[in-house]
């Protein structure tokens, strides 16, 4: 199962949505594809959806997923890390009207480029390749980083809590 969650910014992000909905279309994605949509307004054809998912039960989405794809928003991509997963981060851009500014981008980039433990997505059109390498991606990453997602995650709520005082 593949799991897709936009977080709840107020902004839509229908190019996420609407590759991984192409891609279950098309064949590409065979599998289950549960989507939590928020505020976007691409609703799903191919795949299952819902706004939005009470907490406990992303959890289970998240648990149970063979891949998770999150948005760059911090909350949402630390999830997959904490289950031991390697998160695929399609950050939300500025350009496509998605956020503010590009900050979740430059986010993950400074997060994978010190971690290395998340696949981050500039281009919804790489999409395609990363979930059908997915597993082969997740085995070249380092073992030992993986390992030491509970420092990764401490140090990250460390950084987060700071930025809302």
């Amino acid at each position: 199962m593949i799991f897709v969650t936009v977080g709840t910014h107020e902004q839509p992000f229908n190019r996420l949505i609407k590759k991984v909905d192409e891609l279950k279309r098309d064949g590409i994605i065979t599998e289950e594809v549960i989507i939590q949509i928020g505020f976007s307004t691409y609703e799903p054809k191919y795949c299952q959806w819902q706004k939005l998912f009470p907490f406990n039960e992303m959890r289970e989405y998240v648990e149970k997923a063979r891949i998770v794809i999150t948005h760059g928003g911090p909350s949402s991509f630390i999830m997959p890390l904490q289950e031991g997963k390697t998160p695929i981060v399609v950050p939300r851009l500025s350009k496509f009207h998605e956020h503010v500014n590009d900050h979740q981008l430059d986010f993950a980039k400074a997060v994978n480029e010190r971690y290395k433990n998340l696949i981050v997505v500039e281009e919804v059109s790489e999409l395609k390749n990363c979930i059908l390498n997915y597993d082969d991606i997740v085995k070249r990453i380092d073992s030992n980083i993986i390992e030491n997602n509970d420092i990764f995650n401490k140090k990250i709520e460390n950084i987060v809590s700071k930025l809302f005082v």
